[in-house]
């Protein structure tokens, strides 16, 4: 199953810098394994954001609501889920 996801961060003004560090940098690790494993195939940066926009490849609802929970920065995420379906025109198999 595929999902277009619109993830918007939004870290306190007020967060120590070492924790905020630390907690990027899990971040970083955990989205990069997802993508290694296939979960999470596709990720661009919105310009001008600290937000991006990805897909996700997974087996169910349930299993990509485990692995958007799981990320490190989940707290501090606005989350956009749309499910998606192959579209009649599309020309590839």
């Amino acid at each position: 199953m595929l999902f277009h996801v619109r993830m918007d961060v939004r870290l306190p003004h007020d967060l120590d810098p070492d924790a905020k560090a630390e907690i990027i940098a899990r971040e970083k690790a955990y989205a990069q394994e997802l993508q290694r494993s296939g979960k999470w195939p596709q990720i661009w940066r919105i310009v001008g954001e600290y937000a991006n926009i990805s897909i996700f490849d997974v087996e169910s609802n349930d299993e990509l609501h485990t692995l958007l929970s799981g990320l490190p920065l989940f707290q501090y995420m606005d989350i956009e889920v749309t499910p998606l379906a192959k579209h009649p025109s599309d020309i590839k198999d």
